[in-house]
Parts: structure tokens; C-alpha cells; sequence
């Protein structure tokens, strides 16, 4: 046995163990033997060790919550610790060297999982499960976990090495004769595992473990991917970048079916828990097991959990201010009425954070936002508790002085985790927590419904079918709290228009727009526009207290997307040790 497998097991059995889901008599075998001892017959022997093995391919799922988003790698946002982010945003990497794009295109972590899922597959048969149901429940899982890595490949680097063994990527000498697979070849191989896992998974599982529908949200995902002008480029020659043959509109209507098959099944909804659109949309990622949440990962506060508050949050209140909101992003969100926002218009340019689609409240921090009560070593100059990130002036009793926001790059607080555009990150984030001392336990949502109507209008839109997707588009927008009345007017391409608005909006910061912008073949436009910010001075009113605001919108980084950066560079590493990978087009080997 292994040490990798040894350790896997143990990782996951105490997992599950601290998650108290390992049942009495698998903890009696425990303390029977300890977990250092355990081998890998051990593993296909017991039910519960092998549920051990299938949870650590949980843990390893890549998630939004890493302190570098990928929100950063596009126009939502910029990192403001850099972590090798503008080597991206720039356009500079390369097969020796991917940047902060190496955080979710890590090849080797990818087939590590994959090989995981190939090994149980190898022995499953020998677990002793209680019931067929059981033993098909857990099948089902490992071939999602199986698919979802085949798609973390493929949506970054087109077709790649399909491996069925378990000899994986780190046998020099097994892999020699393992060439890409085409992209057609891929797609098909995922659709395979996400029908075996929708055959095989029940409805009804626990929070956080995949069930039916969270195999058919991906299948819907990958459909709707597969269907995208990005794949199917008229005259492709190169497979492992996309078909080179075929019908789009036939893919567009399969990407229609699947998301249809969640739409039909009446188990999913628009989350609206109250009257005020800004927190319904606030309480879909804080409130658990909603009914819009389709799949989940979840984070407990004392075992696994989440550090995006301390990660994003305000370095006025002791957090990092990592990735944070560009006026880009900021510039996207419509006016309530539904017009959009002009810094041309003196009425938008005079109050630019007031009447915005409700959305722009849950997602961003601007200056003069309410949020929470700051610490002793903040309060005296806050104690209303509103985001700073302006200069303004204030009166001292005898002359008028200047002072910059606790939460600007010159504040007397953790200054270096200061935005550099004058915002930070309202979405996700639970406003009662101290991120300083405690983690939040917040899920990070893979798959709800929204994306589901989403894809759903898409694929309607690109068959002509316009009164279907309106239908969903409206719903979308009511909850929202925006106006939807209206849109029945338009043509296909305003709707296509409103559409796109609706995606980036609706699903901001939850790493869509990065993969959205490609396969739309929009990334060469929108990812090559520098990255703008905001500077706020605030002039002290005849009164002494309140103030006019002044806003100057500049530049804040130089950003390049040159053609290459369509697909992510095949790791030199990997061509090195097998000559037949080949790497994608515009980077050298």
C-alpha cells in the first residue's frame, strides 16, 4: 500500500469521523486498529473506510472560498496582494510558468482525484455494502467526482488524456503511449460518468453530498459549454480545441433538455424568503439547504471552515481586502428602473450608489455602505460603522483638516490590505462574524437554480426561442426586485443583450464570468480593458458635518488578453514526460 492511499484514507476517515458520520461499528473497528495501520485491503473491505476514501475526493473539490478567487483572473476584480495574478491578467503565461491561472488549472491535483475514482472503481465490487442502494449511492458519487475533475480539465485546456487506470499521470513509463483525447472525446467521456451518477444517485442525501440532480446541474453545465461559439468554431481543424464536425444547434437543443430536466422536476426554486429583494439575494448564500442550492460544499465553523471573510473583508476591520471589485464590475449593474448606469448622466454621476439593481447591494462594499461595528481600534473614528475608502475632510474644532477612510490604502489599519479600487466583497460574506478570531460556515455553492433558468435561457435564445426564455428571464428579474414587464419587446439579440447582463449580475463572483467571457469569445474585448477604480473626495459642507461627494474614476492596472489565452498552456512537465501530449495552440513547448 501506498503512503498516498494511507494517508488518503486517514484524511477522510477522520473527516468523517468529526463529522460524526462514520457509524458505531466502523468506530469500533477504529479502535481496533488504528488508523496508521490500516491497509488498503482494509479499504475495500469496509463500507465506512471506502466512504472515507470517496469524502477526501470531496475535500479536494476545488471551491470559490481560496483566498485567491478567480474572479480576479477576469474583469470582476483585482487581488490586491497580486500572488502572481497579473502575470494573467496580462497575458504573460506560459507552458513553464501559468501564474495565479495554475490555482485552478493544476493538472496533476486534477488527475490525482481522477485517479482516486479510477481505483475505487477497480474494487468496489469487494466492499461488503449493507444494500445495492448503498453500494449504488456511493458508485454514483465517485463517478461525479470523476466527471467534475474531467471538466475542471477540459474547460481549462480542451481535450486531455482520458485515464481509466490507475496508474495516473505519475507513471513515467505507463503514460508514454497516452495521448490528449479529443475535445468531442472528452465531452462524451464526462457525459458517460454523469449518466451513470444520475442512474445511480438517490434524490434525497445529505447536505453537501451529491444526489441526482447535482449530476444532472452539471450535465446541464457542460452541455450548455459544449454548445458555446468558444467549441464550435466554423473551419476548426484542431480537435482537442473543439468539435470539427457536427451540429451546433443540435448541441444547443441537448443543452436545452438538460437543463429542462431540473426545471420539470418542480423540486428547485427561486430563493424569496422575504419582502426586500437585496436580502433575498444576500440570504441565498448564508442560509442553508434553501431550496435553490442544488449542491453545496459544506463548511463547518470549528472543523472546515471557510476563511473568505477574513480573506475579503475590510482592512478597516482587521481583514485582508483581497479580491476586490473593479468599477468595471461596478459600472455593469443597472439603474432600479432598469436604464443603464452613464457617468455621462450628472443625475447617476452625482450619487453613483444610489437607486442600483438590488444585487449591487448584497455584492458590493462601496464608501458609505453600512456594515458592522468596528473594533476598539476603530471606532472612535467610525462609530456608525459605514465603509471608508474616501478621503474626505473633517472640522477640528478650528481648522479644517483631512483624513483618509479606515478602509482606503492610507488608513492607520493594516494600510497594506487596502483596496486598490475602492471597494470590497458584500457577497458571501456574514456580516455578524468576526473573521479576525472565528471562520464562517458559509456553503460554497456549485450549482442552483438560477444557473439552471440561466442555461435554460440561453439555449432558448440560440434556438430563436425567445417566448421561453422570456419566461425565465422574468423570473430571474422579479426576484431581483428589477423591472421585467417591459422585456417582452425586445429583439433576439436585446435579449441576448439582457441576458448577458442577467449571468453576469446573477451570478458574479461565483466564477462564471472567467469561463462565460471565452466560450462567448467576448474574453479578447472585455479582459483586455484596464481595470478601472474609483477615487472618492469628500468636501466638508457649511454645516461641519456632512460633506459633497466628488468621484474620479482612473485607471488601475494594464490588462492584455492575447488569443493564446482561450486555453491554458498543457504544463511543460507533462510533454516532457510524454512526447504524444500535445500543447495548444500559440504557446511553444
Amino acid at each position: 500500500m501506498t503512503v498516498r492511499l494511507k494517508i488518503l484514507i486517514i484524511k477522510g476517515a477522520v473527516l468523517l469521523l468529526a463529522l460524526g458520520t462514520l457509524s458505531s461499528c466502523s468506530k469500533d473497528f477504529l479502535e481496533r486498529k488504528p488508523l496508521t495501520e490500516i491497509s488498503e485491503l482494509d479499504v475495500w473491505t469496509d463500507p465506512n473506510l471506502a466512504r472515507a476514501f470517496v469524502a477526501k475526493m470531496y475535500s479536494d473539490m476545488n471551491h470559490g472560498y481560496e483566498e485567491v478567487m478567480i474572479a480576479s483572473l477576469t474583469d470582476e476584480a483585482r487581488f490586491v496582494h497580486d500572488y502572481n495574478t497579473a502575470r494573467v491578467l496580462q497575458g504573460s503565461i506560459g507552458p513553464d510558468e501559468h501564474g495565479a491561472l495554475w490555482n485552478f488549472a493544476n493538472w496533476g491535483d486534477f488527475y490525482k482525484v481522477i485517479r482516486n475514482a479510477n481505483m475505487y472503481f477497480e474494487n468496489y465490487e469487494e466492499i461488503p455494502f449493507k444494500s445495492d442502494p448503498e453500494k449504488d449511492q456511493l458508485t454514483g458519487e465517485v463517478h461525479f467526482m470523476r466527471a467534475i475533475n474531467y471538466f475542471f480539465l477540459l474547460r481549462m485546456y480542451g481535450g486531455v488524456p482520458i485515464i481509466k487506470g490507475t496508474f495516473g499521470l505519475e507513471d513515467d513509463e505507463a503514460i508514454k503511449d497516452v495521448a490528449r483525447s479529443s475535445f468531442e472525446e472528452t465531452i462524451n467521456f464526462i457525459l458517460e460518468d454523469l449518466d451513470q451518477a444520475i442512474a445511480l444517485t438517490e434524490e434525497n442525501t445529505e447536505r453537501g453530498q451529491v444526489n441526482k440532480s447535482a449530476a444532472q446541474a452539471l450535465k446541464s453545465r457542460v452541455l450548455l459549454y459544449a454548445a458555446s461559439d468558444l467549441y464550435n468554431k466554423p473551419g476548426n481543424d484542431n480537435p482537442l480545441i473543439g468539435y470539427v464536425g457536427g451540429n451546433q444547434i443540435e448541441r444547443w437543443k441537448l443543452a436545452k433538455d438538460a437543463a429542462f430536466e431540473i426545471i420539470q422536476k418542480g423540486r428547485y426554486s427561486l430563493y424569496e424568503p422575504t419582502d426586500n429583494p437585496v436580502e433575498n439575494y444576500e440570504r441565498i448564500f448564508l442560509d442553508r439547504q434553501t431550496e435553490e442550492t442544488i449542491f453545496a460544499k459544506v463548511f463547518d465553523k470549528e472543523l472546515l471552515g471557510t476563511s473568505h471573510d477574513l480573506y475579503n473583508g475590510p482592512n478597516g476591520y482587521n481583514n485582508w481586502g483581497g479580491n476586490v471589485p473593479t468599477q468595471n464590475m461596478v459600472d455593469v449593474y443597472q439603474m432600479a428602473d432598469g436604464s443603464t448606469f452613464d457617468w455621462a448622466n450628472s443625475n447617476h454621476s452625482a450619487a453613483p450608489y444610489e437607486n442600483r439593481d438590488p444585487r449591487f447591494y448584497a455584492t458590493i462594499l462601496y464608501n458609505g455602505a453600512a456594515w458592522k461595528q468596528r473594533a476598539s481600534n476603530g471606532i472612535g473614528l467610525d462609530p456608525v460603522g459605514e465603509i471608508q475608502t474616501a478621503q474626505y475632510e473633517y472640522w477640528d474644532g478650528k481648522n479644517i483638516q483631512k483624513r483618509w477612510g479606515l478602509d482606503s490604502r492610507n488608513s492607520p489599519i493594516e494600510n497594506w490590505n487596502g483596496t486598490y479600487s475602492g471597494y470590497y466583497l458584500r457577497k458571501f460574506m456574514d456580516i455578524n462574524l468576526d473573521a479576525q478570531f472565528i471562520r464562517g460556515d458559509q456553503d460554497f455553492i456549485y450549482f442552483r437554480y438560477a444557473e439552471i433558468l440561466l442555461n435554460y435561457v440561453e439555449a432558448c435564445l440560440e434556438l430563436g426561442e425567445t417566448e421561453e426564455a422570456i419566461e425565465y428571464l422574468k423570473s430571474i428579474r422579479k426576484r431581483a426586485g428589477m423591472p421585467y414587464d417591459n422585456i417582452d419587446s425586445g429583439s433576439n439579440s436585446e435579449l441576448k443583450e439582457l441576458y448577458r447582463y442577467e449571468r453576469r449580475v446573477e451570478l458574479a463572483f461565483e466564477g462564471h464570468r472567467f469561463f462565460d467571457a471565452r466560450r462567448w469569445m467576448t474574453a479578447e474585448v472585455d479582459f483586455s480593458e484596464p481595470a478601472y477604480a474609483i477615487e472618492i473626495y469628500g468636501k466638508l459642507n457649511s454645516d461641519r458635518e456632512t460633506h459633497t461627494w466628488e468621484y474620479k474614476v482612473v485607471q488601475m492596472q494594464e490588462r492584455s488578453f492575447p488569443e493564446k489565452m482561450y486555453f491554458a498552456p498543457v504544463p511543460v512537465a507533462e510533454i516532457r514526460k510524454n512526447d504524444k501530449i500535445v500543447q495548444n495552440p500559440h504557446y511553444s513547448k
